[in-house]
């Protein structure tokens, strides 16, 4: 797949007609996490945080994580700014770019911007969320993205309370006056909030409901997936969705992007309960083995190897198909083979991690 972006409007210290034509998923990606790595530090001078709270925060959001639910947003938005801008033949069989380049990614620079801080948003509480989870109260991990966790680096309380900001500043970004960002839309911005909220308190429920399910002996296929739905599943939702938003997604292109996160962010539950018996610690870059230390309720305890990995890729397939329809009353569509969203979802089955 060739991704091609093009465009003369400044992006964050250089031109985007310097910065064209991806030939790769693996490209895209590289492009949004720079773009991620340049927002994160914008956002924390415009924070101003003391030591060595700043510290904690810059060292667990810039550590090698993998970003996927940027990625989530940013290609849902590529893949609903494609759907909407088409300008060439679907039929035609020649194409090999992901329609719609930066010049109509940006036709809108405050969408792409809101869209630039929605990413952080869901990053932001992602990384909250694992910084929480690693304390001694929790799981007591002493690695995380292939480093030591923010409680061994510092300690106890500035990690608590670095998860603390990291989540109030998820909220915050979405409207914070910060440079080398359109001022905020507020209409976009009140979407995003109504979507972002309800997902992030159903995080913490699912977390909740992970712990109480820790050794149980009769939690059913049913139970784990109420879990994980809200655990895993609703920042997916939030990010996916939140992209589309940004990029004007029509109530049935919602429709079919949630149906497809609901999918994905299942999946991806299924595929770290396998990953976490199949590979090994320096592939993950946490402790390998670690649900059954705890012994967590997990599809592979559940379904064994083998068939939870067969679930994942079933369910990922549901994801690809979800979106791979007509949308829209001017029957213009997302799913096409060189849509973002769908590289996105190939590239989460291939992850080792």
């Amino acid at each position: 797949m060739t991704v091609s972006l093009t465009s003369s409007t400044t992006f964050t210290g250089f031109m985007l007609s310097d910065f064209v034509s991806f030939q790769s998923t693996e490209q895209f990606h590289g492009a949004v996490r720079e773009q991620l790595a340049q927002d994160i530090e914008v956002l924390f001078a415009y924070a101003k945080l003391p030591s060595p709270l700043v510290d904690a925060c810059r060292y667990v959001m810039t550590g090698q994580g993998k970003l996927v639910r940027p990625l989530m947003v940013a290609s849902a938005f590529a893949s609903v700014n494609s759907s909407n801008n088409k300008r060439t033949d679907e039929h035609n069989n020649d194409i090999d770019t992901l329609d719609g380049d930066l010049d109509a990614l940006l036709e809108n620079d405050s969408d792409y911007d809101m869209s630039r801080r929605a990413a952080l948003a869901v990053e932001l509480l992602h990384t909250y969320s694992l910084v929480h989870d690693d304390l001694p109260c929790m799981d007591d991990d002493e690695l995380r993205r292939g480093q030591p966790t923010a409680h061994i680096v510092f300690d106890e309380a500035t990690a608590l309370l670095a998860g603390d900001v990291l989540q109030t500043l998820a909220f915050e970004v979405l409207t914070a006056e910060m440079p080398t960002f359109a001022p905020f839309d507020a209409d976009i911005a009140s979407q995003l909030l109504a979507i972002f909220a309800p997902r992030a308190r159903r995080m913490v429920s699912g977390q909740m409901l992970d712990l109480n399910a820790e050794a149980s002996a009769s939690i059913t296929q049913d139970d784990l997936e109420a879990i994980h739905r809200d655990k895993t599943g609703a920042l997916v939702e939030a990010a996916i969705l939140m992209g589309g938003v940004c990029a004007g997604a029509t109530a049935p292109q919602r429709m079919a992007l949630q149906e497809c996160a609901q999918h994905i962010g299942l999946a991806f539950q299924v595929q770290d309960d396998v990953l976490d018996v199949t590979m090994t610690t320096d592939t993950l870059g946490k402790p390998a083995g670690s649900d059954e230390k705890l012994d967590k309720s997990t599809y592979v305890k559940l379904m064994g190897v083998d068939n939870a990995t067969s679930y994942a890729q079933s369910l990922l397939n549901d994801g690809r198909a979800a979106i791979s329809c007509e949308l829209g009353s001017d029957k213009k569509s997302i799913g096409t083979d060189n849509d973002a969203l769908l590289a996105l979802i190939e590239w989460l089955w291939s992850r080792k991690k």
